[in-house]
């Protein structure tokens, strides 16, 4: 990604999110340090794209603290929204079919350049942002292994024309141009064969390698991993519960859906 980027450490004591359907989840505790690859894993419907949501500062918690970097949760969402970026969240990061890689990636660079990055860089010359902008969409498909020259039509592939690793590719690339300290990734094994699994995992593993702290959905983790599992705690949270018609898996989805547009715009 054009150099190392410094990772930050990510800690959570008793975290949990209770909505008007009941607790999406509860009682999550982790100590990670930077540069990990943190899995949140579990059976979908148990609350973990809202934790992960949680703990890049898109969904506030109800329940417990967590810590990532020096910024606390839920106090300082904000803080941690500005050194945490998204891929692949359904209704949050969703790619449009009709546009180009190429489109897509020069779009978030400008955003990037617009809104992410320091005034100061808005003042060089042109030419010398247009090369910057280059180098940083060059570093984010190196690191995401997005080669466009494999692409039906290279760069001017269209996204409804990629395969479900190569958008789960893009969507990372798309992420990374902000350099972010935290990288938060969801349904990462969804759908994928087990060689496809392999990739994303190799993937992933050589973005925490290069400092950046990744966090990732799954429904089944690594070993080598910091694992965070949402089944345990939803068993426990749907327990919890008075009464016997609050259905965890039912509510993390209706509450997840509730919170997605908001995560979106965050």
């Amino acid at each position: 990604m054009g150099g190392t980027v410094a990772g930050v450490g990510i800690t959570a004591l008793g975290l949990g999110l209770e909505g008007p359907r009941g607790w999406a989840f509860r009682g999550v505790s982790f100590e990670a340090e930077p540069g990990s690859l943190i899995t949140i894993e579990g059976p979908s419907g148990t609350g973990r794209t809202c934790l992960l949501l949680a703990l890049t500062g898109r969904m506030k918690s109800t329940e417990g603290t967590a810590t990532v970097g020096a910024a606390g949760l839920p106090k300082r969402m904000a803080a941690v929204r500005r050194v945490s970026a998204l891929a692949h969240v359904p209704g949050v990061t969703d790619l449009d079919p009709a546009l180009t890689v190429a489109e897509h990636l020069h779009e978030r660079a400008l955003l990037q350049r617009q809104f992410g990055d320091s005034w100061r860089g808005l003042l060089r010359p042109r030419a010398e942002r247009r090369t910057d902008t280059q180098a940083r969409i060059d570093a984010a498909l190196t690191a995401a292994g997005l080669d466009r020259d494999s692409l039906p039509k290279g760069s001017r592939t269209a996204v409804r024309d990629l395969e479900r690793l190569e958008a789960l590719r893009l969507s990372v690339a798309l992420a990374l141009i902000g350099h972010p300290r935290v990288l938060g990734v969801d349904d990462t094994d969804l759908k994928l064969s087990d060689a496809e699994r392999t990739e994303v995992w190799a993937l992933l593993k050589s973005i925490t390698e290069a400092g950046t702290t990744v966090v990732a959905v799954c429904s089944e983790a690594p070993d080598d991993t910091v694992k965070v599992s949402t089944a345990q705690e939803a068993d426990a949270a749907s327990a919890s519960q008075e009464s016997p018609e609050t259905d965890g898996p039912e509510t993390d989805g209706k509450e997840a859906a509730d919170a997605l547009a908001e995560a979106g715009r965050a």
